[in-house]
């Protein structure tokens, strides 16, 4: 597929949602049975203007005639999987200071985009940092350097961007979004390298200064009026990057959440916070770190579940979605969340480059078949130059700002999370999703009112037709090339 010149495309609106073409609507609905269920189509589609649009009402029926199809998709509402936690992104501190120079018309439609339920694609996960990462304007802690009793702690520099961001995204979705928080780096003094950059690991003696550092920043948070659902315990704790990282073998890592940072938090009152474990990519260190700390009861009380990224794709690597779903067939009791992932290598003429949206669309399908119960993409926001970030290391993000014209710039990821963020709700149970035709991809949850929705989506370069069988009815569908589907029923 060749790049797109950088088009702007507006966010999507209730009216598009609500309103579908003549010429898509299957015209045997109007005479079918009241006692057939009905199939809501929104389609997204390379070269066309389908962004998130209603294609069509059709008719599952159990009699009806079906035309020559290549292949088909079974769903089974009866046999159902891990319940879903939510979608959304990171707010960094990048996507915060963006956001600020934004209008105040494109700060509302911006915050509308993402979060509001209905007009919007219906974030409702977010996760943010603990003080200062690769996208944050400079390296930053809370604390004095030196202050190892964090008599100085204070996150007065998150008052001026980030948490007025954080408090707008939660009033737009309605009162409630389930945030969880991550370090990149304990404080340069506490670390053997006394470096914030450049890896290194915590020192014993600091284990219990650092594991005191998170419940001072959720309680500050808190007091701000942010409710922290939960946390991990290291950014990449694998990589030392030239930005804020910190290496923790599984056995630091299983040791130092054991010993210090789990009974802190309940020394704390804050034994209801949610613990992620490993925050990495996928492949054999997930599972790995999974078998060490969900197998010792000792330490497997604190751990609700394990974080993953997927950059074990980096330079051309595959996913390695499997090593997702052993986790989760060993481990059925815990969690698995996709913590974050984005669109590296920046390059301002790819805005609409459609294979980016493809690498999302095959990564959530796949993780969330795999057992997984939340996605997390990384940056909500960035500049028209994928920053700010300190340490240069741009990327891409499902919408941008060109603040030197107060431009928003959707991307085409932005539509495919919102294929799945705004039609599958939180608390919905994955169900059984069988796919015949190798061109899609599909997956199926059932929502807590009752209605399943199914996300379809062709990689092909030619349209497919499809049968949609559900609970012994049916019906027919066409998908476009290069498309993503929900089907709502």
């Amino acid at each position: 597929m060749k790049p797109i010149n950088r088009i702007l495309i507006a966010p999507i609106l209730l009216l598009q949602l609500s309103c579908s073409s003549s010429k898509n609507v299957d015209t045997s609905a109007v005479s079918a049975s009241k006692s057939n269920k009905k199939i809501e189509v929104y389609t997204t589609a390379e070269n066309t203007s389908l962004r998130l649009s209603s294609t069509g009402n059709f008719i599952l029926n159990p009699t009806a005639q079906q035309t020559k199809t290549s292949g088909s998709i079974t769903v089974d509402s009866k046999k159902t999987d891990q319940v879903f936690l939510g979608i959304g992104g990171a707010i960094t501190d990048a996507s915060a200071e963006v956001f600020a120079k934004l209008s105040p018309k494109k700060q509302q439609e911006f915050l509308t985009a993402y979060y509001d339920k209905n007009k919007g694609i219906g974030y409702s996960l977010a996760r943010t940092n603990i003080h200062s990462c690769d996208f944050s304007s400079e390296s930053y802690t809370y604390i004095e350097e030196g202050d190892k009793d964090l008599k100085t702690f204070n996150i007065d520099h998150d008052k001026k961007y980030r948490i007025p961001l954080l408090k707008r995204a939660i009033k737009t979705a309605g009162g409630n979004l389930t945030l969880f928080v991550s370090p990149w780096s304990p404080p340069a003094f506490m670390k053997d390298n006394n470096d914030i950059l450049h890896g290194g690991v915590l020192l014993p003696e600091f284990a219990q200064s650092w594991a005191n550092y998170y419940s001072k920043f959720i309680k500050a948070y808190e007091k701000e009026g942010i409710p922290v659902w939960g946390l991990t315990i290291q950014n990449e704790p694998m990589a030392s990057q030239r930005w804020e990282s910190c290496i923790y073998t599984p056995e630091a890592e299983r040791d130092f959440l054991k010993n210090f940072l789990g009974p802190t938090l309940q020394k704390d009152g804050l034994s209801s916070k949610n613990v992620i474990i490993w925050d990495h990519n996928r492949g054999d260190m997930l599972e790995k770190r999974a078998n060490l700390v969900f197998s010792d009861p000792e330490v497997s009380k604190y751990a609700w579940g394990i974080g993953f990224h997927w950059y074990e794709t980096w330079n051309g690597g595959t996913p390695k979605f499997e090593s997702v779903g052993k986790v989760h067939e060993a481990f059925p009791n815990k969690n698995l969340l996709f913590t974050e992932g984005c669109i590296e290598k920046f390059d301002a003429s790819k805005f609409q480059f459609w294979g980016n949206a493809e690498r999302y669309g095959i990564n959530m399908i796949n993780d969330f078949n795999n057992g997984t119960t939340g996605w997390t993409d990384w940056n909500i926001l960035l500049d028209q130059n994928g920053g700010p970030n300190h340490v240069g290391n741009f990327c891409f993000a499902p919408i941008h700002a060109d603040i030197t014209k107060d431009e928003l710039i959707y991307t085409p990821m932005y539509y495919y999370m919102g294929h799945l963020s705004k039609f599958i709700q939180p608390g919905a149970k994955r169900v059984s999703n069988t796919t015949s035709d190798k061109t899609l991809l599909s997956t199926s949850f059932l929502n807590t009112n009752g209605k399943i929705a199914t996300i379809v989506m062709n990689q092909s370069d030619k349209e497919v037709v499809y049968e949609i069988s559900i609970d012994s009815s049916k019906n027919t569908i066409t998908i476009p090339a290069h498309a993503m589907q929900t089907l709502v029923y």
